[in-house]
C-alpha cells in the first residue's frame, strides 16, 4: 500500500482544507458505530445462546474499555504533539516523537496486559457476572488482551498519520479492518460455531492486520521526511510532553467508563423497560456525537499544527468552520430523532425483545436529549479547539463537569420522582452546565493569542490553561 502523503495544515483555503481533512475521519466514525452494530447483531442472532453471548460480550467490554482508554490516550496525546512539531517544520523533532512514543506506550502495553491477565477474573467477579456465562466473558477478555499490541500501535499509527495531515489513511485503514471483522465474525460464530470466543479472535485479527498495515504506511512516511542530523531513540523532554497532553484523554475515557457503569446502575432499578429503552436510544445518540468528536479530532491537530506556526487567526476560523460542519451534522440527527424515534428504536432491536414500555423510554430519552445534541456540539468543539491549543487543564475541567453533573443529576432526579425522566433531563443538564465551561475555557485561550502578525513561539505545551 501506498502511504498518502503528509499535509500541512497551516496553509491553504481553511473551508476547504478542514472539510477534505474532516471527512475520512467522520466517515471513520461512522464505519466504526457501523461495525460495532453488525459485530453484536452476529453474535445476538447466531450464536448458541444470542442473549447470554451479548451479556459476555457486554460485561468484557466494561472491563476492556479501561484498558482502551490509555490506547485512545495515546492517539491523541501523540497526535497532539506530532502536530505540533510537523507545524513548526521540525523534521528531526516529529521523528523523536514517534520513537519516543512507540517505546514508552510499548511499556505501558505491557504493563496493561499483565493488569488484564491477572486480574481479569477479580474484576468480571467485581462486575457480579453470572456464572452461566462467566467463562465466556473471561474467555473474551483474555483473548482482547492478546490483542492490546496490536490496538496500541494501531491507534499511535493513526494518530501519527492525522498529526500530519493525512486523514485518509486511518479511514483506508478502518475499513479494511471492519470489513475483515464482519466476515471473520460470521465465519467464526455463523459456520464454525465458536460464538463469544469466535468473536474475540475475529477481532484479534483484524486488529493484526490493521497494525501491519498502519506500520507499513507509517514507515513509509517517516522516511520521506527529511531532516539534519541522528533523531534521538529516546527523549526524556518529549516523554513528559506525551504524558502530560496523553493524561487528559486517557483520564476521561477511564473516568467516562466508570461513570456510564453507576449511570447504568442506578437505571436498572427502574426496572428492564427503562435499562432496554435507554440502551436503545444511547446507541443511536453515540452515533450522532461520533462524527462531531471526529471532525473535532481533526480540529485538535489543525489548531497544534497552527499554534506551531504561529498561525493564531487560523485556528479561530478553523474553529468556527468546524462548529458550522458539525452543528449541521447535529441538527441532522436531531431532526431524525424528533421525526421517527420508534422507526429508528425498532432498527436498533428485535420486536420480540422491546415492550410497549421499552419503546416509551426509548421515544422519550431521544425527543429530550436530542434537543441538546446542538448544546453538547458546542462543547465538543470548543474542547477540541482548547485541547489542540494547548490547554489540557482547560478540557479536563470541561469534561469532566459534564460527568459528574450526568452521574449526579441521575441520582438526584430519579429520587424526586422524576423517574426515567429524570434520566433525560440529567443529561441536558450535564451538557447544557458544561457548555458553557466549554466555552469560557476556549475564550480564554484565544485572549492569549496574539492579535496579528505570525510569532514563532515556545514550546510551552505543558501549560494549562
Amino acid at each position: 500500500m501506498k502511504a498518502s502523503k503528509t499535509v500541512n495544515l497551516t496553509t491553504g483555503n481553511v473551508w476547504k482544507t478542514l472539510l477534505l481533512y474532516s471527512l475520512p475521519l467522520f466517515g471513520c466514525a461512522m464505519v466504526q458505530q457501523f461495525y460495532s452494530l453488525v459485530d453484536l447483531l452476529v453474535v445476538g442472532n447466531f450464536a448458541a445462546d444470542g442473549a447470554l453471548a451479548v451479556d459476555a460480550i457486554g460485561n468484557a467490554t466494561v472491563v476492556i474499555n479501561v484498558l482502551l482508554s490509555f490506547a485512545l490516550g495515546a492517539n491523541g496525546g501523540c497526535s497532539i504533539v506530532v502536530a505540533k512539531h510537523f507545524g513548526a517544520g521540525d523534521a528531526k523533532r516529529v521523528r523523536e516523537t514517534v520513537n519516543t512514543a512507540l517505546i514508552s506506550f510499548a511499556v505501558l502495553c505491557v504493563a496493561l496486559m499483565v493488569l488484564g491477565f491477572g486480574l481479569g477474573n477479580l474484576s468480571l467477579k467485581g462486575l457480579s457476572v453470572h456464572g452461566s456465562y462467566f467463562d465466556d466473558c473471561l474467555g473474551y477478555l483474555y483473548i482482547y488482551t492478546g490483542s492490546l499490541p496490536f490496538v496500541f500501535l494501531y491507534n499511535l499509527g493513526c494518530g501519527i498519520c492525522s498529526a500530519l495531515g493525512d486523514s485518509k489513511s486511518p479511514f483506508i485503514f478502518l475499513v479494511i479492518s471492519s470489513v475483515l471483522n464482519i466476515g471473520l465474525d460470521f465465519l467464526f460464530v455463523c459456520v464454525f460455531h465458536l460464538d463469544v470466543a469466535g468473536a474475540a479472535w475475529a477481532t484479534l485479527i483484524s486488529q493484526a492486520v490493521s497494525c501491519v498495515l498502519t506500520a507499513f504506511v507509517l514507515i513509509g512516511k517517516l522516511k520521506s521526511m527529511r531532516h539534519e542530523g541522528k533523531a534521538k531513540i529516546f527523549d526524556k523532554i518529549l516523554l513528559k510532553e506525551l504524558t502530560v497532553t496523553s493524561i487528559p484523554v486517557i483520564l476521561q475515557q477511564s473516568f467516562v467508563s466508570v461513570g456510564n457503569f453507576f449511570v447504568n446502575k442506578r437505571i436498572n432499578v427502574l426496572g428492564e423497560d427503562a435499562t432496554t429503552g435507554f440502551t436503545t436510544a444511547f446507541k443511536l445518540l453515540v452515533m450522532a456525537n461520533m462524527g462531531v468528536v471526529a471532525m473535532t479530532n481533526g480540529l485538535s491537530n489543525f489548531a497544534s499544527q497552527n499554534r506551531a506556526a504561529g498561525e493564531y487567526a487560523r485556528i479561530k476560523k478553523g474553529c468556527a468552520v468546524v462548529l458550522i460542519y458539525s452543528m449541521a451534522t447535529s441538527v441532522m440527527f436531531l431532526t431524525a430523532f424528533i421525526s421517527f424515534p420508534e422507526f429508528l428504536t425498532r432498527l436498533f432491536v428485535q420486536n420480540e425483545h422491546l415492550t410497549e414500555d421499552a419503546m416509551k423510554y426509548s421515544v422519550q430519552f431521544l425527543t429530550i436529549v436530542s434537543c441538546f445534541l446542538p448544546v453538547v456540539c458546542v462543547k465538543i468543539v470548543c474542547d477540541g479547539a482548547v485541547r489542540g491549543s494547548g490547554g489540557n487543564l482547560g478540557f479536563t475541567i470541561s469534561t469532566f463537569t459534564d460527568l459528574v453533573l450526568r452521574v449526579m443529576f441521575v441520582y438526584i432526579l430519579t429520587d424526586a420522582d422524576w423517574g426515567f425522566k429524570g434520566v433525560c433531563w440529567a443529561w441536558a443538564i450535564g451538557w447544557s452546565i458544561s457548555m458553557f465551561i466549554a466555552v469560557g475555557f476556549l475564550l480564554l485561550i484565544f485572549r492569549k493569542f496574539p492579535k496579528s502578525g505570525v510569532i514563532e513561539i515556545k514550546d510551552k505545551s505543558t501549560s494549562a490553561v
